[in-house]
């Protein structure tokens, strides 16, 4: 029981080599991707890509009403999700406006009634499963449908899911989903998410999504050669680029979920892109739970053994 205890501890605040502690004896260096959120520009080439290749249902085709975000979420039809946010800027930063000669009703920043005109900018950013070292949704799956790949990715397996939906609330970020539609889709009713084109990675290929954007904001390749790299754009950013806000989230492996595979550089606070700011894998207290359990079922018996060999001996005496 101890061992099976260690082990099953091991499995969530184990080796930060997710490969290795998966039992590849020989692993290849882990993939992941640095999205770089400064030079996202918002045109969804990374989304239709996504889709296009995996073969991904559409997620709705009208605007949400929340600037041009058609989607809104991550979710089982929605492996890649780019994230619109206008952020006001204090008028002492904005910068004097230019007139490019278009008609409009008022110029950019201008509210109707406002005494001063402010200026916005756009927080443009591509989510995606975030490939966790300690991944919630791998430790709750029942079925080994969800496992580690060499690359030390987390991939579903379509054909093992029995659709028990465990895995869902188990992700701290909110990712990984049920696909509802549409009827006759293979895939409806089972769990679904990024896989990191787990496929293309086998052949040598690098990921649709990093394949087709534009600005290389997402980056694909050895997760510790990416980090190195976000650290001096980081540096460069606040430097030079005056972005005192600016911070890579799940790049620590000493956070809650020991780092992710999946990293990123934004430009403020991790609530502004609806992330959330200080995630914990939501098994971290099963080892600790699976030992109290084994020690109130210890008690227990012992007390039924307690009991009998009492009652036992009880009659002896009558």
């Amino acid at each position: 029981m101890s061992e099976f205890l260690s082990n099953l501890g091991r499995s969530f605040f184990g080796p930060t080599d997710p490969a290795r502690d998966a039992g590849y004896e020989d692993p290849p260096s882990r993939k992941g991707f640095f999205t770089d959120t400064s030079v996202c520009i918002g045109c969804k080439a990374c989304e239709v890509a996504c889709k296009e290749w995996n073969a991904i249902p559409e997620d709705g085709m009208a605007l949400t009403g929340m600037s041009y975000d058609n989607t809104i979420e991550l979710g089982a039809s929605t492996w890649r999700h780019v994230a619109f946010i206008e952020q006001a800027v204090p008028v002492e930063h904005a910068r004097e406006t230019v007139d490019l000669g278009i008609p409009t009703a008022t110029l950019p920043g201008h509210r109707p009634g406002g005494t001063e005109r402010t200026d916005f900018r756009w927080l443009m950013e591509s989510d995606v499963c975030k490939h966790c070292t300690h991944a919630a949704c791998l430790d709750v799956c029942p079925t080994g449908s969800l496992f580690r790949t060499e690359f030390g990715t987390v991939v579903v397996q379509d054909d093992i899911c029995n659709g028990c939906g465990y895995c869902v609330p188990a992700c701290p970020y909110g990712v990984i989903d049920r696909r509802e539609g549409p009827a006759g889709d293979p895939a409806v009713g089972i769990a679904q998410k990024c896989t990191l084109c787990y496929d293309r990675l086998s052949d040598g290929m690098e990921p649709a999504c990093a394949k087709a954007c534009p600005t290389e904001s997402i980056q694909f390749g050895d997760l510790d050669e990416l980090r190195e790299r976000a650290d001096r754009r980081l540096a460069r950013l606040r430097d030079e680029g005056g972005e005192s806000r600016a911070q890579l989230y799940g790049h620590d492996a000493g956070d809650g979920v020991g780092g992710t595979g999946a990293f990123f550089l934004l430009l403020d606070e991790p609530e502004v892109y609806g992330l959330p700011p200080d995630p914990v894998v939501t098994t971290k207290d099963l080892p600790a739970m699976w030992r109290q359990a084994a020690l109130a079922a210890a008690t227990l018996l012992g007390g039924a053994a307690a009991a009998f060999v009492g009652s036992g001996a009880g009659r002896r005496r009558g």
